[in-house]
C-alpha cells in the first residue's frame, strides 16, 4: 500500500512537470526587435515616446499638475531640484515594448540627465547623458551599464525632441526620440563624436 502511494506521488509529479513543460502557464508575447547595422559598426535601435499620452508619471518639486492623480512628490530639500518621469517606450512600429525612466537633477552650471530603459525579456540599460545639448537640440549619452543581453555591450544613445507640426487635433505635442547604438566594449572609441546620427 505504501509503495503504491509513493509511486502515485512520483507519477503525479512527473505528469505535472510534463504538462507544465508542454503547456506553459504564462506565454508572454515579445515584440520582435527592430535592429539595423550601423555604417561604422555596431547595431542601431530606435525608440520613441509620444508626449503627453505615453507619460505615466511626472514628479517634481512644486508641481501643480499631478500625474498620476494623488502623487505627492517628497518635500525634501535634497529633491528640490530633481524631476523624474516614467514613460511607455515604443519601437519603430509604434508598438509599446518597455518603459523608460528619465531623471533630471538641476545643478549650478549643468544638469544631470539619466535614462533607465527596461525592455522585458531583453534587459535594462542605464544611460548618462552629456548635459549640454548639441547643435540641433539633441543630447548624447553613454550606455554606462546593462543587464541580460545588454550586459556585454557598450555604446551610446541620443535623445532628441521632435515637435508635432501636423496640426491634427488628436496628435501628440511631439515625441522624444531615443536612438541607441550598441557596440562591443572593446570597439567603443574613447570619445563620442558630437555629430547627430541621423
Amino acid at each position: 500500500m505504501l509503495k503504491t502511494f509513493i509511486v502515485g506521488i512520483l507519477l503525479g509529479i512527473a505528469a505535472a512537470a510534463g504538462a507544465l513543460y508542454a503547456i506553459p502557464v504564462v506565454d508572454q508575447y515579445r515584440e520582435a526587435s527592430i535592429i539595423s547595422v550601423a555604417p561604422n559598426g555596431g547595431n542601431l535601435e530606435s525608440f520613441h515616446i509620444n508626449v503627453p499620452m505615453d507619460r505615466v508619471m511626472n514628479g517634481a518639486s512644486g508641481q501643480t499638475a499631478e500625474l498620476p492623480i494623488g502623487l505627492r512628490w517628497p518635500d525634501d530639500p535634497i529633491l528640490a531640484n530633481v524631476s523624474s518621469e516614467i514613460f511607455k517606450l515604443r519601437n519603430a512600429k509604434d508598438a509599446v515594448v518597455g518603459v523608460a525612466l528619465r531623471t533630471v537633477a538641476h545643478e549650478k552650471g549643468a544638469d544631470v540627465v539619466d535614462w533607465v530603459i527596461n525592455l522585458p525579456a531583453r534587459g535594462s540599460l542605464f544611460i548618462n547623458m552629456d548635459p549640454p545639448s548639441q547643435e540641433g537640440g539633441h543630447r548624447i549619452g553613454r550606455l554606462r551599464a546593462g543587464s541580460r543581453e545588454f550586459g556585454p555591450l557598450s555604446g551610446f544613445v541620443t535623445e532628441r525632441w521632435i515637435a508635432d507640426t501636423s496640426g491634427e487635433e488628436d496628435a501628440p505635442a511631439g515625441r522624444i526620440e531615443l536612438l541607441a547604438t550598441y557596440v562591443g566594449k572593446a570597439e567603443l572609441p574613447n570619445e563620442i563624436a558630437p555629430e547627430s546620427p541621423e
